[in-house]
């Protein structure tokens, strides 16, 4: 007779190396069960992603690990011993920022470690060396209030490594993390691990998630069985199909209605179609779109369409609801409605935007990317108006004069980077308080405030203080706020930044809703997977505009050509190849059972590639195309 193992736990043959196993773990406030018989155990040395929308469960099961909340049933084992007696071998990063900002680089190390009460001859040790590990050796003496957001979570990420802990616990450590220092991190991570040391990490980046050895989906306070990314993708049954059309409104219509589609997504310049049969699936695509395809790929599938999937099928998918007026615009499709022309601005000496050009039209999606620090919420700041230009000229939904006009300014939704609304008013009052700021006319706002609540889900909290939301529930109220107006220029400063998945997917649906009725949108995101939806993309680097295009034209440009290595031993290959590139450790980044590798030239490197493990070329990403583009760039000035 077999023993079923419950959900997620190990083999016993692997018993002997888990660091957590968690069994019938449960957690209550009051009616409410935050953490409904949970199961899972994470092994030494293993990088484990939780991943799960706003409210799962996620930071309740890392409180209860870290040993700073009790559970209310179950049992949980933390290095042999209950979460409480381990903390001395716990390093937890919490969701906020959780370092003293006006204490520098060392004095929040210096801090950490007296807590932990580690040994000053140890603390020198180790504070020499995770400094350089994260690369901000050269900022000891900063105030931790001057970094960048990327260096903030890399000191926070230090500071719990002093303990020298065995057990790291990271709740969504990247959240508004620019991709270069996300990358950075996760390969701090993935260099932990070979240590031994064991990761259990939250975070709504699904791409992030394709890092992890092994990723469990929590939902409404359960967990799904975890397995390794690549199971995932397979186990999930579907296909996935690139659509290319001239008219991709017109084809997901016509798409949505054949029975062989799973699901249909837009994304700036295609279509992404999940189908059971891919080949049945790309003749009924070709068949029903007839002269609207230019074309149709197979891919495979994403982490985010098994999740996306999953999800959708438990029936969490949040409603799309139209607006409740019909939405227009004051000005012609063929206007510029967000213009600039070599908009600069400098403070003292420092040049924080250096000749930015751009045009955006009534309808169009334009993302602007770039890494922490490379201007972009500079450039937004002046494009709407809130900051002046140092030189250059702005347009503004077809004006080029009195662009800080009252008449101007309700034509325009701005939702900056970040959260703006007020957390000692509830959700309703807050909607009331902008409706009226935006010039909402009173017959409207009830109908329009209603209509923010339902696509926000919180029909029946509207009395709720917003300080209590997550912060993914607090990213679509705001979001909510700033196009109650029906603007016909939307600005939208990194807008998804921690919300979930399937949340996300219904931002994207309402953003790509206001712009089919014509309002242009400028949106910044760290999201590279989500920047696919915007119809052009610019890439700043040092606050220079490096680059334009559909994201194809992007991805299309890039020079060399990138491989994908499955080897049987990662940390050797991936020592290896940072070796052969040492001055430029960009072009090897770790993705959980694979590596990435860019190549300039193939001839000179391929043999080696090969000889670690099997070998193929592959597309461009956003991401690598991004990383690839800021780091040349870099290369180049200095």
């Amino acid at each position: 007779m077999t023993l079923l193992q419950p959900a997620g736990l190990l083999p016993p043959a692997s018993a002997e190396v888990a660091a957590i196993v968690v069994q019938g773990l449960v957690k209550r406030y009051k009616q409410l069960a935050a953490v409904d018989g949970v199961d899972f155990a994470v092994r030494r040395g293993e990088v484990f992603g939780l991943i799960g929308p706003d409210g799962a469960g996620k930071t309740t099961t890392f409180q209860i690990l870290a040993g700073v909340m009790e559970p209310t049933a179950g049992t949980v084992s933390v290095l042999g011993r209950p979460p409480r007696d381990a903390r001395l071998q716990i390093g937890y990063i919490t969701q906020p920022f959780s370092l003293y900002l006006d204490l520098s680089v060392d004095e929040n190390l210096r801090y950490s470690a007296g807590l932990k009460q580690v040994d000053e001859a140890l603390f020198e040790e180790r504070r020499a060396r995770y400094l350089k590990l994260v690369d901000l050796d050269r900022f000891a003496d900063r105030l931790a209030g001057q970094l960048s957001g990327g260096m903030k979570q890399k000191l926070a990420l230090c500071a719990a490594l002093i303990p020298q802990p065995q057990i790291l616990l990271l709740d969504e450590p990247t959240t508004g993390v620019d991709p270069v220092s996300r990358r950075e991190f996760w390969d701090v991570l993935a260099a932990l691990s070979e240590e031994q040391v064991t990761v259990v990490v939250a975070t709504p980046y699904l791409d992030e998630a394709e890092r992890c050895h092994r990723v469990a989906l929590m939902y409404g306070g359960k967990l799904e069985s975890p397995d390794t990314p690549a199971r995932l993708r397979a186990g999930l049954g579907l296909s996935r199909l690139e659509v290319h059309a001239g008219d991709l409104a017109r084809a997901e219509q016509v798409l949505h209605q054949l029975e062989d589609i799973e699901d249909v997504q837009t994304f700036g310049d295609r279509l992404d179609v999940l189908v059971a049969d891919p080949a049945r699936g790309e003749r009924a695509v070709a068949q029903a779109l007839g002269g609207l395809s230019a074309g149709v790929s197979r891919a495979d599938p994403t982490l985010e369409n098994v999740f996306v999937t999953r999800l959708r099928r438990q029936g969490s998918d949040p409603p799309l609801l139209d607006f409740p007026s019909p939405l227009y615009r004051s000005f012609s499709a063929d206007a510029v409605a967000i213009g600039a022309e070599q908009l600069s601005k400098t403070f003292g000496q420092f040049r924080a935007v250096d000749n930015v050009s751009l045009k955006i039209h009534p309808g169009q999606i334009y993302g602007l990317l770039g890494a922490n620090g490379a201007g972009k919420t500079t450039t937004i700041k002046m494009l709407c108006g809130l900051l002046p230009a140092s030189a250059g000229t702005v347009t503004l939904a077809g004006e080029k004069d009195r662009l800080r006009t009252s008449e101007l300014r309700r034509r325009l939704g701005y939702m900056s980077q970040k959260f703006t609304l007020y957390d000692d008013l509830s959700i309703a009052q807050n909607l009331e308080f902008y409706s009226g700021v935006y010039g909402v006319p009173r017959r409207l706002r009830r109908e329009r405030i209603d209509w923010v609540i339902d696509i926000c889900g919180l029909r029946g909290q509207e009395n709720l203080l917003t300080g209590q939301l997550p912060g993914g529930w607090k990213q679509r109220v705001a979001f909510g706020a700033s196009v109650m107006h029906q603007p016909e220029v939307l600005f939208l400063d990194e807008p998804t930044s921690g919300v979930d998945p399937l949340a996300r997917r219904q931002f994207w649906r309402l953003i790509e809703m206001f712009a089919r009725a014509g309002t242009a949108v400028l949106v910044t995101t760290h999201y590279l997977e989500e920047a696919e939806h915007c119809h052009r993309l610019g890439f700043m680097v040092a606050g220079q505009l490096v680059a334009q295009g559909t994201p194809g034209e992007i991805k299309a440009r890039q020079p060399g050509q990138l491989y994908e290595v499955i080897s049987a031993d990662l940390p050797r290959a991936v020592r290896a190849l940072r070796a052969l590139f040492a001055e430029q450790s960009w072009r090897v980044s770790l993705f959980g059972d694979r590596l990435h590798v860019v190549l300039d030239e193939p001839d000179a490197h391929l043999e080696q590639l090969q000889a670690l493990g099997p070998t193929r070329q592959v597309g461009y990403s956003l991401e690598d195309a991004f990383i690839s583009m800021v780091q040349r760039a870099r290369q180049e000035t200095s």
